[in-house]
């Protein structure tokens, strides 16, 4: 490796090294999986391990898209406050 001033190293060397540390893990990663996949296709009860897996993957995918999704706000209270807003700007008589 080479020399990297006490600072550390730069910018563009950062870049360069968590790429490559993520194409690391992504080959072994995948290489784990083969490996996984082989032995679950040499069992007998695949069909159910399959089927296992995809009602657990369907499940994690559920949770990812609630975490990630906003809820809308209540529909009564959108419409408190847009009175509330007409009452504000035409001085209480609505």
């Amino acid at each position: 490796m080479t020399d990297t001033p006490r600072s550390g190293p730069r910018a563009e060397e950062q870049a360069v090294l968590l790429v490559a540390g993520l194409a690391d893990l992504a080959v072994s990663t995948v290489g784990s999986a083969v490996g996984t996949v082989r032995q679950l296709l040499r069992r007998s009860d695949g069909a159910d391990i399959a089927k296992d897996t995809q009602q657990d993957l369907m499940s994690r995918g559920r949770i990812a898209l609630d975490r990630c999704a906003v809820a809308p706000a209540a529909h009564l209270e959108v419409l408190a406050q847009h009175v509330l807003a007409r009452r504000a700007a035409c001085g209480g008589d609505v």
